[in-house]
């Protein structure tokens, strides 16, 4: 018989499960899954919007890994997505186009999510994740010939994530517009993410100079907020909107009605 604390877990799973999926039944991955549930066992991201703030997660890996073997009835996606090969055919010929922009995604599950979700239809916009580094050069030439090309990479609040910015800018080249579509600090402070501690801090010097000195010092820290942390609905609204022109959304009060921020991620209006 499950233990009281396992009981409670479950529980947490089942409402976590429920939240992810909304609105529309999205897709989502285990990893998703595994923060939200965190959230709803310890809601301290309800705090007030004013504060900018991390916190640490409650719910072990293992724990959780238990609760979703108990539960295998709940769909999850996997949290990583074996790359495709290249195959000439249909993907090929639409090089012969322009793509006004790409996004660049670090984690191979998110990757998954969006692409599962459609927003690659959406946006008109292809996902590639970090094993299709060096770009190919057809796929460079398409984005060439779109004027205003630009290339968004998603990344984890890490040294590793801002280190596949750098990369992706270097073999962008001159003449082609890299942006960062966040995690950055700054944002898992807004959205109060549940942040890892402990983990490797980055040589000293190696943290991009324009980065603010209180973002340095949580990277130097040994701090990572992940992309997954983020819940489905809003990464994809927010995803939507900085390919269309935003930025990343911070948390703010809805207005009247309440819950408008949460319908229509697919509807999500253009600057």
């Amino acid at each position: 018989m499950p233990s009281i604390a396992d009981r409670l877990v479950d529980r947490a799973l089942r409402q976590a499960h429920e939240r992810c999926a909304r609105p529309g039944q999205l897709a989502f991955t285990a990893r998703q899954l595994y923060w939200e549930t965190d959230r709803v066992l310890l809601p301290l991201h309800r705090g007030p919007h004013r504060l900018r703030y991390t916190t640490r997660p409650v719910l072990s890996a293992g724990r959780f890994a238990a609760a979703l073997v108990r539960h295998p009835q709940l769909p999850v996606l996997p949290d990583q997505v074996a790359p495709r090969p290249h195959r000439p055919g249909p993907e090929g010929d639409l090089y012969d186009y322009a793509f006004p922009r790409l996004l660049v995604c670090q984690d191979p599950g998110v990757a998954g999510m969006l692409l599962a979700n459609r927003l690659h239809l959406e946006g008109a916009c292809p996902i590639v994740t970090p094993e299709r580094l060096p770009l190919e050069p057809r796929l460079l030439a398409a984005l060439g010939r779109a004027e205003g090309a630009v290339v968004h990479v998603l990344h984890d609040a890490s040294p590793a994530g801002l280190e596949l910015f750098r990369r992706v800018r270097e073999h962008a080249g001159p003449g082609l517009l890299v942006r960062t579509a966040g995690l950055l600090p700054r944002h898992a402070a807004a959205l109060h993410l549940a942040a890892h501690g402990g983990r490797p801090r980055p040589a000293a010097g190696t943290l991009p100079a324009e980065l603010p000195a209180a973002e340095r010092d949580w990277l130097a820290g040994g701090r990572v907020a992940e992309l997954a942390a983020v819940r489905p609905a809003r990464l994809l609204r927010t995803v939507l909107r900085t390919l269309r022109g935003g930025g990343f959304a911070p948390p703010a009060r809805p207005a009247a009605p309440t819950r408008a921020r949460d319908t229509g991620f697919l509807t999500w209006p253009t600057p």
